[in-house]
């Protein structure tokens, strides 16, 4: 088995990232470190607990979420350094970009406790590389604020940035979030609306964001959504 581990028998973070839809997108590596982990930090238990029957292994797993990282990051940290082996991971893609996990891997840099990425599915830049949009400059902006005047204010910061746009969006905020991009950036911007990468319902939607609007005004529909707005001027 090769986990990437050049620390043998010493404790380590293992950061593994996880399918973001579609279970068979989980690596050959990811299979191995997880069952190798004597713990596994998760987002959500239940979640992790279908990807670890799916792939045939029985590790003890702990909760680990925006509520309680505060508290268990340190408490990681210690059980790294009596030499176990944490696996952290969240319910889909990269922990710690955009979930949990920023805290326990500061926390471990700081104790120098040795932090080994299993590099893996990954939504934004799924998205943005089926996008048509430009790849070669991009912008990761995470989750915009809750309220329109927050989202404005982001969108406004980042408005003439020279390349791509990456916003991550429930389906509850979408059309807001689309009226909001047409107020900032103008009708005729471009925009991919990514829904349910890699699951069963998959759906690109790319156009202008006035099209784009109105086909979301209404109903946005069920699943996570990742918008890619392309810069000022470039046209598909």
């Amino acid at each position: 088995m090769n986990t990437g581990d050049e620390s043998l028998g010493a404790g380590l973070l293992y950061l593994i990232a996880t399918p973001i839809g579609n279970l068979d997108d989980v690596s050959l590596r990811a299979k191995e470190t997880l069952a190798a982990c004597d713990l596994i930090a998760c987002e959500d238990t239940r979640v992790t607990a279908k990807l670890l029957a799916y792939i045939g292994a029985k590790v003890p797993t702990t909760s680990y979420r925006e509520e309680n990282e505060r508290r268990k990051a340190p408490e990681l940290a210690d059980r790294i350094e009596r030499g176990e082996k944490i696996g952290l991971v969240s319910d889909a893609g990269f922990p710690a970009i955009s979930d949990p996990g920023f805290r326990l891997v500061r926390e471990c840099r700081r104790r120098k406790l040795p932090v080994v990425p299993v590099p893996g599915p990954n939504a934004a830049i799924t998205a943005l590389a089926a996008s048509g949009l430009p790849t070669d400059k991009f912008l990761y902006l995470g989750f915009l604020p809750n309220k329109s005047a927050g989202r404005c204010k982001v969108l406004k910061q980042w408005k003439d940035f020279p390349g791509s746009l990456i916003i991550y969006e429930s389906k509850y905020r979408v059309a807001k979030a689309l009226a909001d991009m047409e107020n900032v950036f103008g009708p005729d911007r471009n925009l991919c609306i990514a829904r349910e990468i890699t699951k069963i319902h998959e759906t690109f939607h790319v156009g202008k964001i006035s099209e784009l609007k109105t086909a979301f005004a209404e109903k946005s529909g069920k699943g996570e959504f990742v918008l890619v707005v392309g810069p000022e001027g470039y046209v598909l």
